[in-house]
């Protein structure tokens, strides 16, 4: 495996002038794009009563992260197609290329190197965007004003209970301690409906919920009956009535897996949610794409004139990804495809065309 990398010296050189320029390509972008979205973000934040400078770099703190998170594939992108031009100028592909090296080779530093940044940028997005991403969202729903404390309340919310359904109108703070009211419980069987039990107040009881005064709708004699205090949804838990809608930016891979298995019990739809999950996975793992999908950048005589166009290919093919990545997540959201599909597709059939293109005009 050893003997599949250049020499050590090679390697660390290649590997060291990949992370300066993708990094420093990195930090040139969030600067540029941190400025030109504070041109339009600063007034709205200064105009709340009260703000001051202080919120405006808590703002920054807030962004960056997610900033980064977004433009460090295009970095390492633009860092490998500038690595690779520069020893291509210099002769110094032609020189590994004349020792017996192949082309992987040659991109093994460059591939290894990326492995490490896509580590780098989930532990990233998974301790620091997520949480960023959670705290502006619910900043903006403000307009940047006082941030309210969210005690738990829902309202109109829906939960499945094996084949029965629960709707609740209003749902008070969280967890045992969560208040239901306006129940109605709609008894089923095989998909027909049974009856009707309604209540106007309910409560956490063990492993169920109280409620009461209950009373009961038979659907096929047309009786009304008076329950009292009945216990229902037996295994529901409170995250499954206190569960809204979920961002999946601002949840770490756990909380969002969990947050799934949630909202799978309450009989809610996850297919959306189950494809942001996998992307959490296939978006870092885009950084080991781009050494490969800007390779092209690297072979050819520089002074044949067509290095330019090289470089060109390079871009397109990784822009491509990016936008063949957008819309695979686009229509996962929407239901056209499957979860794992709309977050790995583009990343296999990218790592195929790289591959392809690398074999069909290198090796």
């Amino acid at each position: 495996m050893i003997s599949f990398f250049p020499s050590r010296t090679v390697a660390l050189y290649m590997g060291k002038m990949f992370l300066v320029r993708t990094f420093g390509i990195l930090a040139g972008l969030v600067l540029v794009l941190q400025a030109l979205d504070l041109l339009g973000e600063s007034g709205k934040i200064l105009a709340v009563p009260g703000n001051t400078d202080a919120q405006v770099w808590q703002y920054m703190s807030l962004r960056v992260p997610q900033i980064i998170a977004r433009f460090l594939p295009f970095s390492v992108l633009l860092g490998t197609i500038l690595t690779l031009i520069t020893m291509n100028q210099n002769s110094e592909i032609v020189a590994l290329k004349a020792s017996g090296m192949s082309a992987h080779q040659v991109l093994a530093p460059l591939i290894t190197a990326s492995i490490g940044i896509a580590v780098l940028s989930f532990a990233f997005n998974d301790r620091i965007v997520a949480r960023s991403t959670a705290t502006l969202s619910q900043w903006q729903k403000v307009n940047y004003g006082p941030m309210p404390i969210d005690r738990g309340d829902r309202a109109n919310v829906w939960v499945r209970t094996g084949d029965d359904l629960i709707q609740v109108n209003q749902i008070r703070g969280r967890g045992d301690q969560a208040q239901l009211g306006g129940i109605t419980l709609y008894e089923r069987d095989g998909g027909l409906l049974r009856a009707i039990v309604t209540a106007p107040n309910g409560r956490r009881s063990g492993e169920g919920w109280s409620i009461g005064p209950a009373r009961r709708f038979d659907v096929a004699s047309g009786a009304m009956t008076d329950l009292g205090t009945v216990v229902v949804a037996q295994g529901v838990t409170p995250d499954q009535f206190t569960l809204s809608t979920i961002n999946a930016d601002g949840l770490s891979f756990r909380a969002l897996n969990e947050a799934i298995d949630d909202l799978a019990a309450a009989g809610r739809p996850t297919k959306a949610l189950e494809g942001s999950l996998w992307h959490k996975l296939s978006g870092p793992l885009s950084s080991v794409l781009m050494p490969l999908l800007g390779a092209v950048a690297a072979f050819g005589i520089a002074r044949s004139g067509k290095l330019f166009i090289r470089a060109v290919i390079g871009m397109a093919l990784g822009f491509a990804y990016f936008v063949a990545d957008n819309f695979a997540l686009a229509m996962g959201n929407l239901g056209a495809y499957p979860p794992f599909l709309a977050a790995w597709a583009p990343f296999l059939l990218f790592l195929l065309i790289g591959e392809a293109v690398l074999l069909r005009t290198e090796e």
